[in-house]
């Protein structure tokens, strides 16, 4: 699905800007924008701001860095906190998941679930002196469940202190954002028991998982 719009380079495919076909798609999941007649400064329009904010999810840079043609890069970090205590980000994704399911069909006979620590921007200093013995694990650590094809059906963030993966599995699970239908089913055929299947690695390997 052609959502995003990409640098036309041979060495370059970085997404840039939310494609048409994309904002059609999420538009009305967005609050009401500031009408442009209107006391005040002229509001940033949402679709710039969308893309100031993928921009800087895809490159990492501070949001003070953001390049002009996004606008101000308070405004899309003020933008983006409203969004994600309004829950809008997790719509957009549930959204695209039903557009996603409708042409592709996500079965969930096959998923996997992993986790990868992230380290703190600032190294997290504070945190060495108050727990000098878990400095390897500064920052936070993010839990992701996905379907056999690599789409992210679940996501749980956790602290990276003291935080075991065995730990988060059920949150994952139950977090999924998409319906889960029921696990055991009978074929016509054979009438034997279909199961779903969860592939784990071997840090997961405890008697409760």
């Amino acid at each position: 699905m052609p959502f995003f719009n990409r640098q036309k380079s041979k060495n370059v495919s970085t997404i840039t800007k939310i494609s048409d076909e994309l904002w059609n798609m999420i538009c009305n999941l967005l609050p009401d924008e500031k009408p442009d007649n209107t006391i005040g400064r002229p509001a940033v329009p949402f679709r710039k701001i969308m893309n100031g904010i993928l921009y800087i999810l895809w490159t990492g840079c501070p949001w003070k860095m953001l390049p002009k043609e996004f606008g101000s890069g308070s405004t899309c970090h003020r933008r983006f906190q409203q969004w994600v205590q309004l829950g809008i980000f997790k719509k957009i994704w549930v959204r695209l998941l039903k557009e996603y399911d409708s042409k592709k069909c996500i079965k969930l006979t096959w998923q996997s679930l992993d986790s990868i620590s992230i380290k703190s921007a600032l190294g997290g200093r504070w945190l060495k002196e108050i727990i000098p013995v878990d400095r390897s694990k500064i920052g936070t650590k993010r839990h992701l469940l996905t379907y056999k094809n690599g789409i992210p059906l679940s996501t749980v963030i956790t602290s990276a202190v003291s935080t075991h993966d065995i730990k988060a599995v059920a949150d994952v699970i139950d977090n999924s954002v998409i319906n889960r239908p029921s696990n055991l089913s009978f074929t016509k055929k054979n009438k034997r028991m279909k199961y779903d299947h969860l592939c784990l690695d071997k840090a997961y390997n405890s008697k409760p998982i």
